[in-house]
């Protein structure tokens, strides 16, 4: 092999593995970096129902949610539903995640008044599983998607209020609303415990859910 043509190689070889670091440096950056959704502009969804949640425990406080009808209207009757009924009323934070969600709306087997709430986050409501309403809206901090288990069909009654990002979220849960009041007071609700975040003594409760037209 001539001289010119082992430079050439050296060359090719250099050029490929500086390619390749900036591909992994960039993907990092990517992958860390926080990503900031687009703001929703709020004020154009005009009089969309809101779900209002008196939260007692170690939180304090009411939290006010903005429903998207717009993006899953079966949803957000549901939740307009069984909020009217006074189902929500007394339902605990069963699955709370550090730096992830909390989860409640358990109607069936999540009520603080319960003789047992070990089996909280495996109920649903007398109403009949949902329809998925998947929308490209992203699962960023305050945002409000229903609970499911495997089947994308299986949303009932259960929701859950995000932290953080969750980007690998997107396109798999439903988006039913969005914080708009009170995300402090989110913030205070009470952690589970182990890699499932069961919060088994002493839950976080919503006192009262009302909605406001």
């Amino acid at each position: 092999m001539s001289e010119e043509y082992g430079k050439r190689d050296r060359t090719t070889f250099w050029v490929a593995f500086l390619a390749g670091v900036a591909l992994i440096v960039g993907y990092a950056i990517y992958s860390f970096w926080p990503n900031e959704p687009e703001p929703v502009d709020l004020a154009a969804l005009g009089d969309a129902p809101k779900l209002e949640l008196t939260i007692e425990g170690q939180a304090q406080g009411n939290v006010v949610i903005t429903l998207r009808p717009d993006l899953a209207p079966k949803h957000v009757e549901r939740l307009v539903t069984l909020a009217q009924e006074g189902a929500y009323d007394g339902v605990v934070f069963h699955r709370v995640i550090d730096g992830f969600m909390a989860q409640t709306g358990d109607v069936e087997f999540g009520r603080l008044d319960s003789a047992d709430t070990s089996r909280a986050g495996m109920g649903g409501s007398s109403y009949p599983d949902l329809p998925a309403e998947f929308s490209d809206v992203p699962f960023a901090p305050g945002i409000v998607g229903m609970a499911r288990s495997q089947s994308p069909d299986s949303a009932n009654s259960q929701f859950f209020i995000m932290f953080e990002q969750g980007d690998f979220l997107n396109g798999q849960y439903t988006v039913v609303g969005q914080v708009t009041d009170g995300m402090d007071v989110v913030q205070k609700i009470k952690r589970g415990e182990g890699n499932n975040g069961a919060v088994t003594s002493l839950p976080d409760v919503i006192a009262q859910a009302r909605v406001v037209e």
